[in-house]
């Protein structure tokens, strides 16, 4: 099987590069890094290109999206095109922020052995809001396929013709990247997610986030409302749609 990983790494953030250095000698595939893309770069003329400020789908997203979540969003389509261009089988798809634990490699080795062509699957940080059967098992590890998939692009294992098309759904977008995945009807991707948890995300050992950015008051209080009416009608929708 032909695969690569891919560090999406912001040039700016330097005090992530040794931590990503020193993560590509850890993998256990070849690594390579994706330039993300830097939202303080973005002109207004190339946002407009690709994100909608009006809800395209069902449900509505009810918050517009910040400049860097619109970075976030094409820097992960650029790894995404990576793959495809590669003619890879699959691909390793990672945050500058993350680090691996020890059972990483074979949970690796079992998520390679599953993955398909079409297939997504997430190495989560958490494994709340994730619930399903086991399509793969060994070891201790497990590939599990969630009835909802969870929010966090942390790392994926995404097989080519997943890649495609994600491509081919996302050229507009009207929401962060990790929820425009949860809402499959949108794609024809098979979304999983690996177990037990394997990875970290150590960004504030590496200067904090460079995606969030502060909110007002009055925007926390804000989400806090309509955050979980939001999540509610996912859920809601993805039974109907199946």
């Amino acid at each position: 099987m032909k695969v690569s990983a891919f560090i999406i790494h912001l040039k700016r953030a330097e005090k992530r590069g040794a931590h990503v250095r020193a993560l590509m000698q850890r993998l256990p595939v070849a690594a390579q890094i994706i330039d993300a893309i830097d939202a303080q770069q973005l002109v207004e003329s190339e946002i407009a290109a690709v994100y909608s400020r009006t809800s395209r789908h069902f449900p509505p997203y009810p918050f517009l999206l910040r400049t860097t979540e619109i970075a976030c969003f094409l820097s992960h389509r650029k790894a995404w095109q990576a793959i495809v261009d590669g003619n890879l089988d699959a691909g390793l798809v990672i945050e500058d922020d993350v680090d691996i634990d020890p059972g990483f490699a074979d949970q690796l080795k079992l998520a390679m052995e599953t993955v398909k062509p079409g297939d997504y699957i997430r190495f989560p940080r958490w494994t709340r809001g994730e619930k399903g059967g086991d399509v793969a098992r060994q070891d201790g590890n497990a590939i599990m396929q969630p009835a909802l998939p969870g929010l966090g692009m942390q790392m994926q294992l995404i097989g080519r013709d997943a890649a495609i098309a994600l491509l081919a759904a996302t050229t507009r977008f009207d929401r962060p990247v990790d929820t425009t995945l949860q809402m499959r009807w949108l794609h024809p991707v098979r979304m999983l997610s690996a177990r037990p948890i394997t990875i970290r995300e150590i960004d504030f050992n590496l200067g904090g986030t460079v995606v969030q950015g502060k909110k007002t008051l009055s925007d926390k209080l804000k989400r806090e409302v309509l955050r979980p009416a939001y999540r509610f009608l996912l859920f809601f929708y993805s039974k109907i749609r199946g």
